[in-house]
């Protein structure tokens, strides 16, 4: 019987605007939303080893994509591919919510990023059930990126949060620096797993490929590790 993936994509389309940010009546926000290669990369490597695959969003329904991520250099070939299909187009118009998903359905899960996720992943209690589930059925629990938020505050059936303890990584602060976007995000995520108890390591290099596994919690640091992440999951399931 096929591996099941349960890929998690925002809802998200703008970040909230900073007190010291002055918006103009042209462009009142600014734009966020899914990182598509993130999703194309590991969905592109799932295919690959015959898994089965569907996509969830906090609240259901369509998926906004990151502006940014459909520039060069990231707007690769995997990207452009999904990008020009329109069945796979369907697929972000139309996603699952969390109350129509059971989590002992599926083998792994795979939070995809954006800066849009620090907003509707950490405090949905629908992802939080369905992560708790799968991990505690003996699935693998995976994100990439900012996905990582999405694990923020996932509590076990023990009380326990599912980072505490564990060694992972995200998104670094150094990295949201040098994509000069400080001011907009609600909150340093790095900080936020290191208070949580979560043993963050993040590479020497950065947006360089960085992937860190303990034992079923799967994680990538940034876009560039979304494959490389994608292919530790596989490895983690037992191909």
């Amino acid at each position: 019987m096929a591996k099941r993936i349960l890929h998690v994509v925002t809802n998200v389309a703008h970040y909230d605007n900073p007190p010291e940010d002055n918006p103009t009546e042209d462009n009142p926000t600014h734009p966020t939303g899914l990182w598509l290669s993130e999703l194309t990369h590991a969905y592109d490597v799932f295919t690959d080893a015959g898994y089965e695959q569907q996509i969830v969003s906090p609240a259901g329904g369509s998926v906004p994509l990151e502006p940014r991520s459909l520039k060069f250099p990231n707007f690769d070939k995997s990207a452009k591919a999904w990008k020009a299909d329109g069945a796979k187009m369907a697929l972000l118009a139309e996603t699952a919510s969390p109350d129509g998903i059971d989590g002992t359905d599926f083998d792994a899960i795979y939070f995809t990023g954006g800066h849009a996720v620090m907003y509707d992943f950490p405090d949905s209690e629908g992802l939080q059930r369905i992560t708790r589930e799968i991990f505690e059925h003996g699935g693998v629990v995976s994100s990439v990126c900012h996905g990582y938020c999405g694990l923020l505050n996932t509590r076990l059936s023990d009380g326990s949060l599912l980072v505490a303890g564990r060694e992972l990584t995200g998104f670094a602060w150094i990295e949201e620096v040098l994509a000069r976007v400080t001011k907009l995000v609600p909150y340093n995520a790095e900080a936020e797993m290191k208070q949580r108890g979560a043993r963050y390591r993040k590479g020497l290099i950065p947006f360089a490929s960085h992937v860190v596994t303990d034992g079923r919690l799967v994680t990538g640091q940034n876009p560039g590790s979304a494959k490389a992440t994608a292919t530790a999951v596989v490895s983690a399931l037992g191909r």
